[in-house]
């Protein structure tokens, strides 16, 4: 079994002690992190149209982009270290949601954590990326709540029924 876990800051946990509890024979685990493109290159485009001409060394987007290496490499380490097992660590960068369901061709299983409104049911607890990933998905998706889901009277109330 092939195990691909989604690792997202301020969720990643989650995810990790999912394949711990879930999937804690599978022979591959892979530890995914995806960074969008979006900040550097909006920092790059602003210093290029402001600031920038003629210094390209001091473009704050190079800056962002090294940056957002060095967090994911930290973050798959501590993800690695929680998981306590040999493992794969995948960093991706571009369009997340894409790179997520890209990545998950030919697992077995992909762990995705709740990353929108996380005090109560619905489908609000997933965010865009998150939402795209579960859809598209190639294979079977195990979502998960990154702390003590909320309870049943969080759902939200039923549609009204037809007038007869």
């Amino acid at each position: 079994m092939r195990v691909i876990a989604w690792l997202v800051e301020g969720t990643w946990p989650a995810c990790v002690d999912a394949v711990r509890t879930h999937a804690p024979h599978a022979r591959e685990v892979v530890l995914l992190h995806v960074s969008g493109a979006e900040v550097p290159g909006v920092a790059h485009g602003a210093f290029a149209g402001l600031l920038g001409r003629g210094r390209p060394e001091r473009d704050p987007g190079d800056r962002l982009a090294a940056l957002g290496d060095t967090s994911a490499a930290e973050l798959l380490d501590a993800a690695a270290a929680r998981l306590g097992r040999p493992c794969e660590r995948l960093e991706r960068t571009g369009r997340v949601e894409r790179a997520v369901v890209a990545a998950a061709e030919g697992a077995d299983l992909l762990v995705v954590a709740r990353d929108g409104d996380r005090a109560r049911l619905g489908p609000h607890s997933l965010g865009p990326a998150a939402r795209f990933a579960v859809d598209h998905a190639p294979c079977p998706v195990l979502l998960v709540w990154p702390e003590r889901a909320p309870g049943l009277s969080t759902l939200p109330p039923p549609p009204p029924l037809p007038s007869p």
